[in-house]
């Protein structure tokens, strides 16, 4: 046992080495991981994040129209746009794949291509079929990705294959896209659920001998596809669940490189962001993700999640710009129609809005108690009160000062908002209301009781 004693301060230890507020809360580390694998302790060193090239892959407009009615040719460059935007100049979006079958898609890629941006790379998908590449090779892509399936379920019970046949016919594609000069990015569909020894390393394997013979910039690419989401983010978990030990033989036993392997996982078990995160930390560099993590059944690591990891990860934003996530939530739901859950982290409405009495308090006192971070001056998004029976004179107070613009000295005292407060309260009490209060009967509230106040600083 330790025994720890009190330290008495005359001044708060806010940990603003991990809580800067001006950035994301900072993700460190402290020393080496050591884990088993095989009865030998192999070394995770999740510090080499800071140094590798980790960034971000989209497939908004390829696993994510999978999952949503089609976007529109206009919608799709739009949100291509502001995806290069949010990533910056230093491509921390690094490519996003579309799909090539329909004219739609092919006149989508030459209008995003027209806006002769250098981020995001555009790449494209096909299935493991030589024909396909037909598509590739008139749309002029350096890279594609191609389906191959790892995991028996799917080699003998969708391709009724056997485990050569596919390997063979895969090994095939892979070939033809060397002769098209085109980089081909192998998707190894189910592969948390694959005969990992078996067949996903001999596969890999035969890729990498084939990788030897063609440049640099060709070698084959390798995608770990958690299609159902049983991968686990535990290093000493069971293979083939395992992400870590996974990526690590790939990388140590195999020796593919970091960059040139990437993950795309699934929701099903609520691990998506937490196994797309880990993945980065224990070796690959590529992390594949969709807006707001739209996907097919229960969707993709969401991309602006993936953008706030990254930021904490590196301990700064690279050129990353978190307005354009607000930028783009607004635009889901005044253009496209789609509207986001209200509590959804970054974007919902009601992300970093409180009702409790206790928390707005905090608010009114001192933002960094109940604000995750400064959401005002990184995502353009002040934290808000939603005035209902518990929020308390403090939610009210909070809430008019922030309507009427007050800062420092300025701001308004509870007193000031007796009135306000009391009508609030009747509201429910007397009236038997169940709903939040508006936004428009508050106003209202601030013009009857504090019409000077009204009158001076609102600018609206």
């Amino acid at each position: 046992m330790k025994t720890y004693e009190l330290k008495d301060v005359s001044s708060p230890n806010l940990l603003e080495e991990i809580f800067p507020y001006t950035l994301p809360p900072l993700i460190t580390f402290e020393g080496k991981i050591h884990e088993l694998i095989d009865g030998k302790v192999v070394e995770f060193d999740p510090q080499e994040v800071k140094t590798r090239d980790i960034h971000i892959t989209d497939t908004t407009f390829r696993d994510g129209q999978q999952a949503r009615p089609p976007y529109t040719k206009e919608q799709m460059v739009a949100l291509f746009e502001m995806m290069s935007r949010l990533g910056g100049p230093n491509g921390i979006i690094r490519q996003s794949e579309f799909f090539l079958y329909t004219r739609n898609d092919r006149e989508t890629i030459d209008a995003c291509r027209a806006l002769n941006l250098r981020f995001p790379e555009i790449t494209g998908w096909i299935r493991a079929n030589k024909g396909d590449f037909r598509l590739v090779k008139e749309m002029g892509l350096k890279e594609t990705g191609m389906l191959t399936s790892s995991s028996d379920y799917h080699i003998f019970h969708k391709q009724n294959q056997t485990r050569k046949q596919a390997m063979d016919q895969y090994v095939e594609v892979v070939e033809a896209a060397f002769e098209a000069g085109v980089r081909p990015r192998c998707h190894l569909e189910d592969v948390t659920r694959a005969d990992l020894p078996g067949f996903v390393y001999p596969f890999v394997q035969r890729l990498e001998r084939l990788s030897e013979q063609v440049p640099d910039h060709m070698k084959v690419k390798i995608r770990l596809c958690d299609t159902m989401g049983f991968g686990i983010s535990y290093p000493n978990a069971a293979e083939p669940r395992s992400i870590p030990k996974m990526i690590w033989r790939l990388r140590n036993e195999i020796g593919v490189s970091a960059d040139r392997l990437e993950w795309h996982g699934h929701n099903d078990f609520h691990k998506v962001h937490i196994n797309g995160a880990s993945a980065w930390i224990y070796g690959l560099n590529a992390l594949n993700s969709t807006l707001f993590g739209f996907g097919e059944r229960t969707g993709n690591p969401p991309l602006e999640g993936a953008v706030i990891e990254y930021v904490a990860l590196k301990g700064g934003l690279n050129g990353v710009n978190l307005q354009i996530i607000t930028e783009l939530a607004q635009y889901y739901e005044k253009v496209i129609g789609t509207q986001l859950t209200t509590n959804y982290p970054f974007v919902g409405k009601d992300f970093n809005t409180t009702r409790a009495g206790i928390h707005a308090g905090g608010l009114r006192k001192f933002e960094q108690i109940y604000n995750i971070f400064d959401t005002t001056a990184l995502l353009n998004r002040p934290p808000r009160v939603a005035i209902t029976d518990k929020s308390g004179s403090d939610g009210v107070a909070l809430w008019v000062n922030e309507f009427l613009g007050l800062k420092g000295d300025e701001r308004l005292t509870v007193m000031k908002m007796a009135k306000i407060f009391r009508w609030v309260m009747d509201q429910y009490e007397k009236e038997g209301r169940m709903s939040s209060i508006t936004d428009q009967e508050l106003e209202e509230q601030v013009k009857l009781h504090l019409p000077e106040y009204y009158h001076k600083y609102k600018k609206n």
